[in-house]
């Protein structure tokens, strides 16, 4: 598993372990990182037993269940419990990924969850996420042109065109990409991780934006593309199963390509 950026010189203790109700049939511990900034403590692993034969199929009906029944203090973010909000993205069983879509079966033994690995901690399982989401609005997510739109229809793609955006478009930014990527915990003030430069391509490759030139040469920076080291971990751990490797590589080939 992923380094943790956790406060300096602290270590996870072991916490609290809450049994099984009475009468489980089909009992299954969760083991949760918890850690409280204005507490003073360090950070803990608390246990978790649920009987899974009441309770939903996925690691987060899990989680909502500890938080509703067990524990009122457990702090994470959920929304739309889809796939398609990304706001449940956890380390789980030493792999990034979405709670929402992780089978609780699927994992053998304790079920071990922890935030996204080496960022800020806000509480529990909530990582900082000012950072990436700052990167990802210096790419400029938005069309932009200088040619007026048509006034009574909208800016036109061919089937081929738009076929250009398919496995860029997908993304959720739930982050779990750019969290699993070596580059990015050494030089994460500097480089923009996969999520944002897979954004980024989103934009290069769309036939309706006039500003690839200007985009281009936003990137054009040791850091911001180029400690991409091709690792694949961002690829591998998508729980989307996009390919951000390959969109930093398409960056990286519209660089050559124009000079």
């Amino acid at each position: 598993m992923a380094e943790l950026r956790l406060p300096a010189n602290s270590r996870i203790r072991k916490g609290t372990d809450h049994p099984a109700p009475e009468g489980a049939k089909r009992p299954r511990t969760f083991r949760i990182y918890r850690w409280d900034p204005d507490s003073g403590e360090t950070p803990r692993v608390d246990g978790y037993t649920v009987d899974l034969d009441d309770c939903g199929p996925m690691v987060l009906d899990a989680v909502i269940k500890i938080k509703n029944e067990v524990d009122p203090t457990l702090t994470f973010r959920r929304s739309c419990r889809e796939g398609v909000c990304g706001s449940c993205a956890m380390n789980i069983d030493g792999i990034n990924t979405l709670a929402c879509t992780r089978f609780t079966d699927d994992i053998k033994g304790d079920v071990k969850i922890y935030p996204l690995p080496h960022m800020k901690v806000v509480k529990d399982l909530v990582p900082d996420l000012t950072d990436a989401y700052a990167q990802y609005a210096s790419i400029e997510p938005w069309l932009k042109t200088e040619t007026p739109a048509p006034p009574d229809a909208e800016r036109l793609q061919s089937p081929e065109e738009r076929e250009q955006l398919d496995g860029l478009w997908e993304c959720i930014l739930c982050f779990c990409c750019t969290t699993s990527c070596p580059s990015y915990w050494w030089n994460g003030d500097r480089y923009l991780g996969p999520a944002a430069l897979l954004q980024a391509y989103r934009w290069i490759a769309d036939s309706r934006d006039e500003h690839t030139g200007e985009r281009l040469d936003a990137l054009e920076d040791p850091f911001r593309l180029y400690r991409c080291h091709t690792i694949m971990n961002c690829t591998k751990t998508c729980p989307k199963d996009l390919n951000p490797a390959k969109a930093i590589g398409a960056i990286k080939q519209r660089m050559v390509a124009r000079r």
